[in-house]
């Protein structure tokens, strides 16, 4: 029967944090599957600005958020100096044209690089299949020499 009124004072989920909810730095990590000192580097390169009250950190709703873009980004290939740039037309554009028209830039570029190289692999695949092949006629003839084709 104590469990009821319990059950009422459930905490927000991660996903929709209060306004003005504070996180620590191990929080955050947890959060996101990463480590403090990669919370700690990022900080470092002027990504995220947490609070400080005397050593501890206080990362504020604005923090995640830019977390959860550093690690998207990172996660898509993206270099920190993309990212960094994306985060200050984030800040500098409050329509995000800007930052949207760079994103897309940036995402295109990737698109093409992936297709290059899954190009590239299909060729290679290819080749392997081939020299399998070739290997696997080789055995049922009864060997020999083997020689590029």
């Amino acid at each position: 029967m104590s469990s009821t009124p319990q059950q009422q004072r459930v905490a927000p989920a991660p996903s929709a944090p209060e306004e003005n909810r504070l996180y620590t730095i191990g929080e955050l990590a947890s959060e996101f599957d990463v480590t403090t000192r990669t919370i700690r580097f990022y900080e470092s390169k002027g990504l995220i600005a947490p609070a400080r009250r005397g050593v501890a950190r206080s990362y504020s709703r604005r923090d995640r958020a830019r977390l959860k873009l550093i690690l998207r980004g990172k996660n898509l290939g993206f270099s920190l100096e993309a990212i960094a740039e994306y985060l200050k037309l984030y800040d500098a554009d409050p329509a995000h044209i800007a930052q949207t028209q760079m994103l897309l830039g940036g995402v295109e570029r990737a698109i093409e690089d992936l297709q290059a190289k899954r190009a590239d692999l299909d060729r290679t695949l290819k080749e392997l299949k081939d020299i399998r092949a070739q290997c696997i006629e080789h055995l049922k003839k009864g060997g020999g020499p083997l020689g590029c084709e």
